[in-house]
């Protein structure tokens, strides 16, 4: 059966197919009734070609909105399965027109109309129901959920494309969501790059146009703090182990001379983090700082406090007077900084600058407040309090409680330990089962007799027909070059640079070739924030090739076995060997 005037697809639907096999034939004189026109005699000559189909449905649709108004709100109201039938124990009102009466009407203008809204339905259904957060702010026709197009542009794109660069330039683009923190990034590269994470991974924020950079904090979110940066500015992705050594050994940090309390503790260097982390105590750092007058290229020597309203000079002397102090900047709307071409780009005086940067400057160097300490340890004292003053107890939660890792890496296992002092230790496999040796003495002995085994296979190795370890390509003048901490030609410079980015802690290290001797190596050693560097020696024994640090009181057949043993020993060095510089490729 066919119906004039309705689509075709309207046809296949289940309702549709319903009214078409309940509705009995009728002529055209049936439309007739109350209220309506008798149609055209041509209508009954068959020629629906010809019929203004669309001017004789919007006369029917006006027709029936003024006869019966009262039935069509109503049956709006009736519930209805999805073939048309009302719901079981509701039947349809009194005073209206039954379903069945409604299906005798061959043009289904209401049927047309309730599948295009269930089509709506449909398609509004498929998206996912936001609550909404004010309800009380909408009126009462308002739908408590949000839909798709209804919200900001700034929260329906909820993830966000972050480019991270490592020290060798090569770089990844990583997208993340808008609350994931500088720690969860760092997790999220650490777990594509197959590195161990350690807890000293950190993002850089670098700004190579002003000169400056810093560590990005655990808790800091990557968006938020990319939305105040320029477009020549970037995130590194790299080591920092000074991150909570302040937590450790405050000593090292805080120098009893630079540091003045309000109130009189008696708690030694416990109580002093303390008082940093405790809100209600008056910390202050106090010394002399060059200080770069503001839109001038000059530098002044000025007697500066840090207390927790800001960064304070004097303007007579040493004097800490409030007429005679003068507020340099504060550390609320304000992030300080690490001054890295201090010397050539701003005319510093000492190599160990520093900046306090309002997070609304961009490109402007105008705002900049630029200082300088006399040493690094001074440095280090002044921007480790900057940051306790800002953060407090955040910074502490941070090191005792590592953020929990996000369920955006189901697979994500729990990688090897870093090499460090806690997990290196000497074992005895003489007997049936091992034994871990506590006596320092019996596993110094212990590295000593392994190091006459390494000699003895050496020498059985020579006498069976293999090359001589004097040549060069054999394993043990070449195997060194495979490991992260070896960083091969590079300058003294750079590998004090490495080693500045990557944290002044004790222990920190790498190894390169060696300038002066190219046959040599160098260990280039952190001590007490001071970098100091140690010649590594071939020494030939009985035709034999090996390595040494104290002229040949200890020899190792290759530089792999030095490291694990410094590791463990601290032999002529001033500190055992604790982490090791590594630059990662993203």
């Amino acid at each position: 059966m066919a119906l004039a005037g309705c689509p075709d697809s309207f046809l296949h639907h289940p309702y549709y197919q319903d009214q078409v096999e309940q509705t009995p034939p009728l002529s055209p004189r049936d439309l007739a009734g109350p209220g309506f026109p008798a149609p055209p005699d041509r209508l009954t000559n068959h020629q629906e070609d010809d019929v203004d189909l669309e001017a004789l449905v919007n006369d029917v649709n006006a027709s029936l909105e003024s006869l019966y108004p009262a039935r069509s709100m109503q049956s709006e109201t009736v519930p209805l399965l999805q073939n048309g039938q009302h719901a079981r124990g509701q039947p349809p009102a009194s005073g209206t027109r039954s379903l069945q009466a409604q299906r005798s009407q061959p043009v289904h203008i209401l049927a047309v109309r309730r599948l295009q809204e269930e089509d709506q339905q449909l398609r509004t259904s498929s998206l996912p129901a936001i609550p909404n957060p004010f309800p009380e702010l909408c009126g009462p026709g308002s739908p408590p959920v949000l839909t798709r197009g209804s919200l900001p542009p700034s929260q329906a794109a909820a993830k966000q494309d972050v480019r991270v660069f490592s020290e060798d330039g090569t770089s990844r683009v990583v997208e993340i969501a808008a609350d994931m923190t500088a720690r969860d990034l760092c997790q999220l590269l650490v777990y594509r790059s197959h590195c161990v994470d350690d807890n000293s991974w950190t993002l850089v924020e670098h700004h190579p146009h002003l000169g400056l950079e810093r560590y990005l904090e655990d808790h800091e979110l990557v968006v938020q703090v990319e939305s105040t940066m320029a477009s020549e500015s970037k995130f590194l992705f790299r080591k920092n182990y000074a991150k909570y050594e302040f937590f450790k050994n405050p000593t090292n940090f805080f120098p009893e001379q630079m540091v003045t309390w309000c109130q009189q503790s008696n708690g030694g260097h416990n109580q002093l983090l303390q008082n940093f982390l405790n809100s209600s105590s008056c910390p202050e750092i106090q010394g002399f700082l060059h200080v770069k007058e503001l839109g001038k290229k000059s530098w002044r020597k000025l007697y500066v406090c840090l207390r927790r309203s800001g960064l304070y000079c004097s303007t007579k002397g040493a004097s800490k007077e409030p007429r005679h102090l003068q507020l340099l900047g504060g550390l609320e709307e304000s992030s300080v900084f690490s001054l890295i071409t201090g010397r050539k780009q701003y005319g510093a005086p000492t190599d160990y600058g520093f900046c306090i940067k309002p997070n609304k400057v961009r490109n402007e160097t105008k705002e900049l407040r630029l200082l300088c300490a006399e040493d690094e340890q001074g440095r280090t004292c002044w921007m480790t309090a900057c940051r306790l003053l800002k953060y407090g107890m955040l910074l502490y939660q941070n090191f005792r409680i590592p953020p929990p890792r996000k369920a955006l890496l189901p697979s994500f296992s729990t990688p090897v330990r870093s090499v460090s002092e806690n997990s290196l230790v000497a074992m005895d496999f003489s007997g049936q089962t091992g034994r871990v040796i506590e006596n320092p003495a019996e596993a110094q002995s212990a590295a000593l007799e392994e190091g006459h085994a390494w000699r003895k296979r050496s020498t059985r190795m020579n006498i069976l027909g293999s090359q001589s370890p004097l040549h060069p390509s054999t394993l043990s003048t070449v195997i060194h070059r495979t490991q992260h901490w070896f960083h091969g030609r590079i300058s003294r410079e750079e590998s004090h640079r490495i080693i500045k980015q990557q944290g002044l802690v004790d222990g920190l290290f790498l190894l390169r070739d060696s300038q002066s001797n190219p046959k040599a190596f160098v260990l280039t050693l952190c001590h007490h924030q001071k970098i100091k560097n140690f010649q590594i020696l071939p020494c030939e024994d009985d035709g034999q090739m090996f390595f040494s640090l104290d002229d040949g009181n200890t020899k190792f057949s290759d530089l792999i076995q030095l490291v694990d043993f410094y590791q463990l020993n601290k032999g002529v060095l001033p500190c055992k060997l604790k982490h090791h510089c590594i630059r990662v490729a993203l």
